[in-house]
């Protein structure tokens, strides 16, 4: 019953249901007058700990997709070579509702305690792009004021790791120095 390792979770809408996709892709089109684009994928990525094999199994089909609507992928993300792919995710601090929601969706359906969460959304781009046009397609998607780009690497732990500072400095005599010193 392992409970601590971090799961990961791709979710994909099907072709059909991916209009986030395909308004990214048309919005990148325009907007930044990428011809060379011939595709893009939208994925949800979720690192889950906290919870056990048989809780993860249950939770997939429920929390973290629909079935109907969604293609579901355990760890790994099958991306062509030739893609270029980027995730990005909320600044440590800002909320993070999808994450949010799912760990209390699967607080409810475990009856224990709220299993730590973290989302991303994946970017996965179809084209030949240089690599001026995938920095621009980068820049124009990630906010600086509230989200990073993210690993793409699974993480070993969800735990948060506050940074402590250090202490500040005390200077002594200040007040006595002149205006030169």
């Amino acid at each position: 019953m392992e409970t601590q390792a971090v799961k990961r979770i791709y979710v994909e809408k099907k072709a059909g249901y991916d209009i986030e996709a395909r308004r990214l892709l048309a919005d990148l089109r325009e907007n930044l007058g990428l011809a060379s684009l011939k595709g893009l994928r939208v994925v949800n990525r979720y690192d889950i700990s906290g919870i056990t094999t048989e809780e993860y199994q249950q939770a997939l089909p429920i929390i973290f997709s629909e079935p109907p609507l969604d293609q579901i992928f355990s760890e790994r993300l099958e991306i062509p070579q030739q893609d270029k792919v980027f995730a990005m995710e909320y600044l440590p601090g800002q909320y993070d509702q999808r994450a949010d929601s799912a760990a209390q969706c699967v607080q409810i359906l475990t009856q224990k305690d709220r299993p730590h969460t973290a989302s991303a959304k994946v970017i996965i781009l179809q084209g030949q792009l240089s690599d001026q046009e995938f920095q621009a397609i980068k820049d124009y998607c990630i906010n600086p004021v509230e989200s990073r780009e993210a690993a793409l690497s699974k993480p070993e732990s969800l735990e948060f790791l506050p940074v402590i500072p250090e202490d500040v400095e005390v200077l002594f005599g200040f007040i006595n120095k002149s205006a030169s010193e």
